[in-house]
């Protein structure tokens, strides 16, 4: 069994928090010091109570050793931070301090400053003047200043600052959290999928992560030499037998596997599962065995797989180990996922990277395969679309490779969910897995064999899809759609998930409309994405992504996210105010890259 310690060898970044302070002795600094140091302290508990690493320990928060007044003591607090691991900056002050001096100078560090709103002492002057610093230096800063006016021995965080601490440092940990991890490509350019072009300069310059490759023979001199652990293979196996029903199977009577084949087929696919997750992250267990190049893994945070058609025209499918490295669990327990994009789509594999860094929670990906108009579902079923509904549906599905988190059988308060796999019970797992069915794999697709994990995603979940596209002369472009996952009658369901490929998993998603853009129908949503897949993550995070893409320079074409809720750094607003989308594409040039 790989030790999950050693998955994260490497830890976790920590949120440096810079007091800063008015410089002036004998009576105006005296007077700020304990304000300026209770104020980062209070940043400091709100995030450690709030967030969680990847793994679930607390985040953790350093305060420089002293207020900073100058250059010396901003000095001083950059090498504390350098030593203790930090990776994400916010500053705070109560009152006016010396904006060029007391900055934070790390390029490649995502940094906020929140100044109080008070009266007593100008923290706003301050906040605008270093945040006018930052945008002069190129070093773009998110601003954070209360709506309301708090007193002076006010120690409390207002809600609204309270969110934007949050939305930034969640965004910020994923930046520095991404820095020097790997992406590993296991093979290479799927069915001519343009996602599944690993673009090495993309993922050094706005990531800061490293591309490794693998062919996929690497998998049969594994298998062939035993480059795995022997007893784990055996546990799982076995855990397969009890966890993964196997559905029927839809091939003709002619092309169906023997029961041997099907057994043999199951036995190659836990192996698939073992090895990938061996290259991705390593496991100690190869270098006991004798196997100590292999037992060091690719420090690989995300993955593609890319199996058709080079291996699945002669071996089992990639669905088993994609979904089940996907999921919370596996034969070892509960734990965090492990990202594994289909057909090597390593642009899908980003966000869905990207979703769960912010979250902590699985990923779905899937095919943006079908716009279900009203009129279509109702000429074909007889049935009228209502609710969240109404105005029609996208199915989103591809063979069975989405986190099996995505059936929706976890709940928080009663209603359907995907948590952290923290916050998962056995019993949420086991529900999870009883709602799956393995169905041998169609022939018409998959000439190896294998089998397709077959799910329906429970209606009532906030859902969140996106989707990274490179465009020749711009890069990297985002699109974002929140909505709702929808519950279809059964008979609905059953003849229009038959009218595709009824072995794979189905969410029915239908995007909240604005009456404009890409969201003025939900034609239009489906009429603009710009690929054909999708990464889905539980929970409204439009927001969220929105401050992560523009810490990484990455401009956000197509979103249906409320203007109250954005939040970008205060230089964003310096390219225009009327049109904020035309303003980010602008900005993410002017700025290029974070790591170019």
């Amino acid at each position: 069994m790989a030790d999950q310690q050693h998955r994260w060898q490497g830890g976790f970044p920590k949120i440096g928090i810079r007091p800063t302070i008015d410089g002036r002795r004998k009576g105006v600094r005296e007077s700020l010091e304990d304000q300026t140091m209770n104020m980062a302290k209070a940043v400091a508990a709100l995030l450690s109570e709030n967030l969680r690493y990847p793994n679930g320990e607390p985040v953790q928060c350093v305060i420089s050793d002293s207020c900073i007044g100058g250059v010396a003591e901003a000095a001083a607090s950059a090498e504390k931070f350098r030593r203790e691991g930090v990776g994400v900056s916010i500053t705070v002050t109560p009152c006016w301090c010396y904006g060029t001096e007391t900055m934070d100078m790390d390029p490649a560090i995502p940094k906020a400053v929140w100044g109080f709103n008070g009266t007593e002492r100008p923290g706003a002057v301050y906040l605008a003047a270093v945040l006018s610093a930052y945008a002069q230096k190129g070093l773009p800063a998110f601003g954070i200043y209360g709506e309301d006016v708090q007193d002076s021995g006010d120690t409390s965080v207002p809600e609204d600052v309270k969110g934007k601490l949050l939305g930034f440092a969640k965004a910020g940990l994923a930046v520095a959290y991404m820095r020097g991890k790997s992406y590993l490509s296991m093979g290479s350019v799927s069915m001519g999928i343009a996602g599944s072009i690993v673009n090495d300069t993309f993922f050094q310059e706005y990531l800061g992560m490293r591309n490794e490759y693998i062919d996929m023979s690497e998998f049969v001199r594994r298998m062939d030499e035993g480059i795995y652990d022997p007893a784990e293979f055996e546990k799982a196996l076995a855990w397969v037998k009890t966890n993964c029903a196997e559905g029927p199977d839809n091939n003709p009577a002619q092309l169906q596997k023997s029961r041997e084949c099907k057994n043999q087929d199951w036995e190659t696919v836990v192996k698939m599962a073992i090895i990938a997750r061996d290259l991705m992250v390593g496991n100690p267990r190869l270098a006991e065995l004798g196997f100590g190049e292999e037992a060091m893994g690719h420090n690989a945070i995300v993955s593609g797989f890319q199996g058709q058609r080079q291996w699945t025209d002669h071996f089992p499918n990639g669905d088993f180990l994609e979904a089940i490295l996907n999921s919370s669990f596996d034969w070892n327990g509960i734990r965090s996922p492990y990202l594994v994009a289909t057909e090597n789509d390593s642009l899908n594999g980003v966000v869905m990277l990207l979703g769960y860094l912010l979250t902590n929670t699985a990923q779905i990906f899937a095919d943006v395969r079908t716009y279900w108009s009203p009129s279509s579902v109702e000429r074909v079923t007889g049935h009228k679309l209502s609710g969240d509904a109404a105005c029609g549906l996208l199915h989103l599905i591809n063979s069975g490779s989405a986190a099996l988190d995505g059936s929706g059988e976890q709940t928080r308060d009663g209603k359907p969910a995907m948590k952290p796999f923290w916050e998962i019970g056995e019993d949420e797992a086991k529900k999870c897995l009883d709602a799956t069915s393995w169905r041998p794999a169609s022939v018409e697709y998959f000439r190896g064999g294998g089998f397709s994990s077959d799910f329906l995603t429970r209606g009532g979940m906030p859902m969140t899809m996106s989707r990274l596209n490179m465009v020749k002369g711009i890069g990297p472009v985002l699109q974002i759609a929140e909505g709702w996952s929808v519950d279809l009658p059964a008979d609905v369901h059953d003849k229009l998930d038959k009218r595709t490929d009824p072995t794979w998993p189905t969410t029915w998603f239908a995007p909240i409309l604005t009456g404009k853009g890409a969201f003025r129908t939900v034609y239009d949503v489906m009429d603009n994405w710009g690929a054909n897949h999708g990464s889905i993550s539980y929970g409204h995070i439009g927001h969220e992504l929105i401050t992560l893409a523009a810490m990484l320079r990455i401009p956000v074409s197509m979103h249906n996210v409320a203007e109250e809720r954005i939040f970008r750094p205060r230089a964003w607003g310096l390219f225009g105010t009327d049109h904020p989308e035309s303003a980010d594409f602008r900005a993410c040039e002017n700025f290029g890259p974070l790591y170019k």
